[in-house]
């Protein structure tokens, strides 16, 4: 549950009361300033531990963006490469 919080929390920018709503609709009562303090404790450990699979990562990107027409209808269309073309 923990860790469960504290991912959510960092990957996709999540309040901590939305998070305590969220665990609360899982039976689970947590405070919002607890959530606070495992991120606080854990994020930086998660982090470390992630990282090796995650790959290389460049500080350069390009970026080619376009809208095209597909079955009628205008889709933005974009592609991004670092300088290693990946």
């Amino acid at each position: 549950m923990i860790l469960l919080c504290v991912r959510w929390y960092c990957k996709y920018g999540i309040s901590y009361r939305d998070l305590a709503e969220m665990m609360q609709e899982r039976s689970i009562v947590v405070d919002p300033s607890s959530i606070f303090r495992w991120v606080q404790r854990y994020a930086a450990e998660l982090e470390k531990r992630v990282r090796r699979y995650q790959g290389h990562r460049s500080g350069s990107w390009r970026v080619d963006e376009t809208y095209v027409r597909v079955g009628g209808k205008w889709k933005y269309l974009f592609r991004a490469v670092d300088k290693h073309r990946r």
